[in-house]
Parts: structure tokens; C-alpha cells; sequence
């Protein structure tokens, strides 16, 4: 066998290689996400790290809306309905009496709601209010709250919030005053129907 000096190095360049080959194939490189693999995370939601949105500042108004001139409902009992009860208002008043009144004061009024008795709500078909409490004092009733019922017209820290513009609360008044009674009656008129015939 004849020795050559450069057969040596090569002997051991190709051994290199091939511990190095054997030695990449048992540690396989890292996987990398793709730019679009963290979409689910980083999308416009609230983090549980980021802090709680706070209530608007006391005597802030709407874009839409304008400033409550009364310092509180004994102020507003006076108060001339402005917004004509028409039937678009009173529609109106309708889908926000469902949203906002209807969880206290039952969707006809009659105070049937499940905390309509823990709570004291009254029954808004009453004839009492129907006929004796001013659109004002209702006006101002859902403005600044009552003992329980939250401020839908003034923003408060602990309870309650802005969330009615001045238009709004007089389509409630609206929707109360000139078609709540009607509703109810026809939803009584249902319901006993149903129960006749299930009987």
C-alpha cells in the first residue's frame, strides 16, 4: 500500500462531512411561523393585561346630543315633550323600551319581569302615570334614574351610564305615554287566547 500525504486529508475532510451530515440529520433546524400565523392574537380585542374601558366624565355629552340643563327630576317635571309622537318615534321608543326598560319593567310595562317585585318597579300601564305623572317627570325619571333604576341621561361613576341621547329618552316617553297600553292590552288579549286554547 502506498502512503500518500494528500489521501490523508481528504480521508479526514470526507469523515468530517460525513459525522457533520449525520449530526445535522439528528437535530432538525427550528420551525418559524409565518408573518400570518399570529393574526388570532394580535386582532383589535381586549387583552387580558390592557385595563377596563371608564365611564364617560361627569356631565359629558354625546357628539349627537346636548347638555341636560337640569340639576335633577324634580327640574324637568315641566317639561314640554318636544319630539312629536309620530310613528317613528314612538317606534323607535319602542325598540329602546324593550332594550333598556323591559329587563325591570316587563316587555308590556305591567311590571311582570322576574325582578319586577324585588325591585319595586311600577307597573307603567298604571292610570296613575298614564294620565297624572307629566311626560317631564318621565323625561326626567329615565334621565336621572330613582333609587334602583340606573341614570340613562346622566353619566354616574358607580351605576349608570350616558347611554340615551336627549332624542331617545323622549321617544321612550313617547312610546310610554301614547302606545304602552295598547301593546299591553294586546299582548294580554294573546296570552289569554293561548291559554284558552290550551285548555
Amino acid at each position: 500500500m502506498i502512503f500518500s500525504p494528500i489521501a490523508a486529508p481528504i480521508k479526514k475532510i470526507l469523515r468530517g462531512v460525513f459525522f457533520g451530515l449525520i449530526a445535522t440529520a439528528l437535530n432538525p433546524p427550528s420551525a418559524h411561523a409565518w408573518p400570518w400565523s399570529k393574526d388570532m392574537t394580535n386582532q383589535p380585542s381586549i387583552k387580558p393585561q390592557e385595563g377596563v374601558m371608564t365611564p364617560f366624565p361627569r356631565r359629558s355629552v354625546p357628539i349627537t346630543g346636548v347638555a341636560t340643563p337640569y340639576p335633577d327630576r324634580d327640574a324637568t317635571e315641566k317639561l314640554v315633550d318636544p319630539v312629536p309622537a309620530d310613528a317613528k318615534s314612538i317606534a323607535t321608543g319602542r325598540t329602546l323600551f324593550k332594550i333598556y326598560c323591559a329587563a325591570c319593567h316587563g316587555l308590556t310595562g305591567r311590571a311582570e319581569s322576574p325582578v319586577s317585585d324585588l325591585i319595586g318597579a311600577p307597573d307603567l300601564t298604571d292610570p296613575r302615570i298614564q294620565k297624572d305623572i307629566t311626560p317631564g317627570w318621565i323625561f326626567g325619571t329615565i334621565t336621572f334614574g330613582g333609587a334602583i333604576m340606573p341614570a340613562y341621561g346622566v353619566p354616574q361613576n358607580d351605576r349608570g351610564s350616558n347611554d340615551l341621547n336627549v332624542h331617545e329618552r323622549w321617544d321612550v316617553v313617547n312610546y310610554v305615554r301614547h302606545r304602552l297600553v295598547r301593546d299591553a292590552q294586546k299582548a294580554g288579549q294573546v296570552s289569554a287566547r293561548a291559554q284558552n286554547a290550551g285548555d
